[in-house]
């Protein structure tokens, strides 16, 4: 059997270490994490190693990977250092080709790295993966089928709530939600890792931003599947994710995008934003929300270097770029997910 065939399960990687290195952090997510630490203890593929990055939980969370033993090892943050910079601490201990992220209320199927592993050797030339994202609490609906981007800024979970019966084949994201998402290592640290300013949220889309601009392609998997609780810690529309989702959303369309677009459609990106602040009062968030438009558009100053830098080294033609952006007013409200069909198998210049 050759090394690395899909059903090899103790297959090394470069240099004898891991293959994969899973990655989780967590905060304060009482029994999640132990059940996704169990989900990933029944994987048939087996050459991986797993790290917890504890940030400083205080409801004795961290306790499920101290019990795992040898398999899993613990890093105690010592502060709440939120996901972005949470995730870059431990990925400078991984030891894996890959890094697999890995939300703490996020469930792996038990061939989640074994299909994983099988789509790399069909697209060698893919530097991202993202899996497909199934509701926790309904396993009928979809949670997430890649993260698409539309060019006024606006980030969602492709194919959320949607029937798993519609759940698209494997095609080209935008991104790859990190909630479960697989990076090669060398190439997240030549990105510089997640930009630890952002905290939580959006992290993961301006990773994917900064991806496509360095020219690199991401996949996401029908086959490779999590059951995923989506906001299980943080709570879907509390003042943190509110806060945070929004703020980050106007710094990724910011930093990331070139100015032959961002310039023509800055008008229509503020429209869309003042709208969302409007909508935001309707269903009680309102305060939340404006606090982020301040320091959303107050903070953009922060990121000049990081866009002059970006656009000077891009690498991805601008109509290749384009492509993977999404245009259509009608798949952001109905959150339809934007997979482009996977192109010949090289890397794009």
């Amino acid at each position: 059997m050759p090394t690395g065939s899909p059903h090899d399960f103790s297959a090394p990687g470069i240099d004898g270490s891991p293959l994969i290195t899973v990655l989780i952090v967590n905060y304060n997510s009482g029994a999640r994490l132990r059940a996704c630490l169990e989900c990933l203890s029944g994987q048939t593929w087996r050459n991986f190693e797993t790290i917890v990055v504890d940030n400083a939980s205080i409801d004795g969370s961290e306790r499920a990977a101290e019990e795992q033993g040898a398999g899993v090892t613990l890093i105690a943050a010592g502060a709440n250092l939120g996901f972005a910079a949470g995730n870059n601490l431990g990925a400078r201990e991984a030891r894996g080709e890959w890094i697999a992220f890995l939300n703490p209320d996020a469930y792996a199927e038990p061939d989640w790295l074994a299909e994983f592993v099988a789509a790399t050797r069909r697209y060698p030339w893919a530097d991202a993966f993202g899996s497909t994202q199934i509701d926790a609490a309904d396993p009928q609906r979809i949670d997430g089928a890649g993260d698409v981007y539309h060019v006024f800024g606006i980030a969602y979970r492709g194919h959320y709530g949607w029937p798993l019966a519609q759940l698209p084949p494997d095609g080209e994201c935008f991104a790859p939600c990190a909630a479960a998402a697989f990076y090669r290592r060398e190439m997240f640290e030549r990105l510089g890792g997640f930009d630890e300013r952002f905290f939580c949220y959006s992290e993961d889309v301006d990773l994917g931003f900064r991806l496509r601009l360095a020219g690199g392609r991401a996949v996401q998997l029908s086959a490779a599947r999590v059951r995923h609780e989506g906001s299980g810690v943080t709570g879907r529309y509390s003042d943190f994710t509110v806060y945070h989702g929004n703020r980050n959303r106007i710094w990724t369309w910011w930093k990331n995008m070139p100015g032959i677009v961002l310039w023509p459609l800055l008008p229509a990106q503020l429209f869309v934003s003042f709208y969302l602040m409007l909508r935001s009062y309707t269903v009680g968030i309102g305060p939340s929300y404006r606090r982020a438009m301040r320091d959303g558009y107050g903070g953009l100053r922060q990121f000049s270097a990081d866009r002059r830098r970006l656009q000077a080294d891009r690498r991805v033609r601008l109509i290749d770029l384009a492509r993977a952006l999404t245009w259509s007013p009608l798949k952001v409200s109905r959150r339809q997910a934007d997979l482009k069909p996977i192109r010949r198998a090289d890397r794009q210049d």
